[in-house]
């Protein structure tokens, strides 16, 4: 029995490298992404070393996680029927212009000396529902610039351009931080955003790009989000990528990375040096290598039972990081973990891109992003809470594991006892 049967059924295509890069406004849509995620990032490093500084509160910071997180979770539902019914092109906009508005309000709550912990409570949830408004939609928008051949190259390019951001995000927000100071470094972070506000403008990809739809109808709350997650129940890829991402996100997450300089401290390196900045950014750099190579050799198509694979691979990689001594084997486990992370999360989202219904791919998305990035909310309890009981190595190794049974036991479902 064919283990991917729901794919949709258009002949094979030969994978070719960057294949996506061939669409001009896709090559626009991704520079334009990838500098909106970057600055995302530059405006944590800012902001957050000046919150250190200024108020010295564990609180704000767990705050500050938890407004980046829940908004997806409760609200991705309704973002993604947005996407459905009305412009994505201004509903990307409207973000844009709340991460604009949080970096300029940074910028002057810095230079008046200014800042209070209500202000910056506020700009933090600001910031987290510009997020959950813009990225259901630009994974509409990806659906509509490229063809199907070239979906599955352009989710995983997008995914590389997130990794990227992630990487030299926090070397560019230290660089306008150190040069500028962070007043005038953040406000400088709010032109990044304006390209892509500019370019979607004019881009010919708004509600009147689909005839099969009418005029827009209203958006019908939890009934919309209900029937939704019946649709992607009942299609056997939807709800198992669904579920592989979530799981994920609930037992891991990134959670792992906030406990870094614990991590650093029983490695050996606990000074901020370049040994520490490695330690940070190998994740990211495993993410960014498999973006790069994957896409240059066409490896790894996206099929369900590959996703289920490397997610394995995952909790392997992260078991043998918490609890390795040794610097160098953290680092290649670390690098390794990012590298399959970004090749299953690719894979899940190219998946759920190629058969969501059309007339409903926003609130499919939606979903599928609720699963994605609001359930991270929940592994601050699995990795951070259960670490200050049982420690950070215990606590990340028997995540990861829980993770593993986890879906072991769902790739045995799925391959075996469907016979």
């Amino acid at each position: 029995m064919n283990s991917d049967a729901g794919l949709p059924r258009s002949p094979p295509v030969k994978q070719r490298a960057f294949t996506s890069f061939a669409n001009a406004d896709f090559r626009i849509f991704f520079l334009a992404a990838t500098a909106a995620m970057m600055a995302d990032n530059i405006e944590h490093v800012i902001s957050y070393w000046v919150m250190f500084q200024k108020f010295h509160s564990p609180a704000l910071g767990a705050f500050a996680v938890v407004s980046h997180w829940v908004p997806y979770l409760l609200l991705a539902g309704f973002s993604g029927r947005l996407a459905d019914r009305f412009d994505i092109r201004r509903l990307i906009q409207i973000g844009m212009l709340m991460f604009i508005g949080v970096s300029i309000a940074w910028g002057i709550m810095f230079m008046t000396d200014s800042t209070a912990v209500w202000k910056a409570m506020v700009l933090l949830v600001v910031h987290g529902l510009a997020g959950v408004l813009w990225i259901p939609a630009s994974q509409v928008l990806i659906h509509r610039i490229v063809s199907v051949e070239q979906l599955p190259s352009a989710v995983r390019l997008t995914a590389t351009g997130r990794y990227l951001g992630f990487l030299v995000g926090p070397l560019v927000g230290d660089a306008l931080l150190q040069i500028f100071g962070s007043a005038y470094g953040i406000l400088a972070n709010a032109l990044i955003y304006v390209p892509f506000f500019a370019w979607l403008i004019k881009a010919p990809y708004g509600r009147r790009s689909i005839d099969a739809q009418a005029g827009p109808r209203g958006v019908n709350g939890f009934a919309d989000i209900w029937a939704t997650m019946k649709v992607v129940a009942a299609s056997p890829v939807l709800s198992s990528m669904t579920v592989l991402i979530g799981a994920a996100a609930f037992f891991v997450g990134n959670a792992y990375q906030a406990q870094m300089p614990g991590f650093a401290v029983d490695l050996g390196h606990a000074h901020a040096d370049f040994s520490y900045g490695v330690l940070l950014a190998a994740d990211a750099a495993g993410g960014l290598a498999a973006g790069i190579i994957l896409e240059s050799r066409g490896l790894l198509p996206p099929r369900v039972r590959s996703a289920f694979v490397l997610a394995m691979i995952w909790c392997c990689a992260l078991i043998g990081f918490a609890r390795s001594n040794t610097y160098a084997v953290a680092i290649t486990l670390l690098f390794i973990a990012g590298f399959v992370e970004l090749s299953f999360n690719s894979m899940a989202q190219s998946l759920v891109q190629l058969n969501a219904p059309g007339d409903m791919r926003g609130r499919v998305i939606g979903v599928f992003s609720m699963s994605a990035m609001g359930l991270r909310t929940f592994s601050g309890l699995s990795v951070g809470l259960l670490g200050a009981l049982i420690g950070i190595h215990n606590s990340l190794s028997c995540s990861a594991a829980a993770l593993l049974l986890l879906y072991v036991a769902l790739f045995a479902v799925r391959y075996v006892r469907r016979r």
